[in-house]
């Protein structure tokens, strides 16, 4: 009995809509049963106001395309998201420049030598890029400005498959403890980059005459000799999991840091080690996220 109990590995639903708002009127929220309110409201007025000189079934034509419109607006769905976020996406995406580059103290424009017609074909002046970080403090805190302030913290891998129906149950149980227990927003990431095996080629190589037998020596410089070899004919990878606490209060930046500490503690169980960054490694790690050439296709 103990082995099956060992090899079964309870199962659980989880839906797919777990931010998904509450249902106060049917399948409406409080925000689309409001919005579709006002709509009802406004359009009941306009037949009030027009009807002693347009005919009902005119006003009926007239106004039915409008509330077919915020009806599929308001409650239309695509991929779980709203069709009103969509749509407000879209707006911002068309009046956002595509053009930006870093520059924070602001793109001049060209000067009045240049030719009327190089200006035309130049297009647009680019507008400066406006990163969603400020700065990060001495404590290893991004601040994101009215976003609010976020703590970042490397993570260890686990291998799942290779464990037993117990022991999967056990991490599952540890994870879904963590994840009940959050308190402010947070994100797993997992970024891949490219693996400079430079370093670790020249250790082998300085480190291998100092091995006690001629064997290990050889065996050393072959290793290095290998990996040399392998990073000149193929892109090495590496995987790397980040853990992001944000807080959306711009002085919530010990919270923060403090909601990484709670996470260490509780993903000890799921035997996760969580380690959180500092100002040094924060930057750096912002700095490889910013590097398009580092980061592989479809890699991050």
């Amino acid at each position: 009995m103990s082995d099956l109990d060992d090899e079964y590995v309870a199962s659980a639903r989880i839906p797919a809509d777990v931010s998904k708002s509450d249902q106060v009127l049917g399948p409406l929220t409080a925000r689309q049963t409001a919005v579709l309110a006002v709509a009802a409201l406004a359009l009941y007025g306009g037949y009030w106001a027009t009807h002693p000189f347009m005919a009902p079934l005119a006003y009926a034509a007239l106004v039915a395309p409008v509330s077919v419109v915020v009806t599929v607006i308001e409650v239309g769905r695509r991929d779980g998201i709203g069709m009103d976020q969509l749509l407000l996406a879209a707006i911002r995406f068309h009046r956002t420049p595509k053009r930006r580059v870093p520059a924070p103290e602001g793109v001049r424009p060209l000067p009045d030598l240049v030719p009327a017609a190089w200006r035309t074909q130049a297009g647009r002046t680019p507008e400066a890029l406006q990163l969603p970080c400020r700065e990060v403090t001495d404590s290893g805190v991004l601040d994101l400005a009215q976003e609010g302030r976020s703590a970042l913290a490397v993570c260890s891998t686990v291998n799942f498959h290779l464990r037993t129906g117990g022991e999967q149950q056990a991490l599952t149980e540890a994870f879904a403890r963590w994840l009940n227990s959050l308190t402010g927003p947070a994100q797993i990431l997992v970024r891949a980059h490219r693996l400079d095996v430079g370093p670790l080629v020249d250790e082998l190589t300085d480190e291998a005459p100092q091995l006690p037998h001629p064997a290990l020596e050889r065996a050393a410089l072959d290793h290095a000799g290998f990996l040399d070899q392998l990073a000149a004919e193929r892109d090495l990878l590496t995987r790397q999991v980040l853990l992001v606490a944000r807080e959306p209060s711009p002085s919530g930046g010990a919270r923060a840091g403090h909601r990484l500490t709670e996470a260490t503690r509780a993903l000890e169980a799921a035997e996760i080690t969580v380690t959180a960054l500092d100002a040094e490694a924060t930057a750096h790690t912002l700095r490889l996220a910013a590097d398009l050439v580092a980061i592989p296709r479809g890699g991050a």
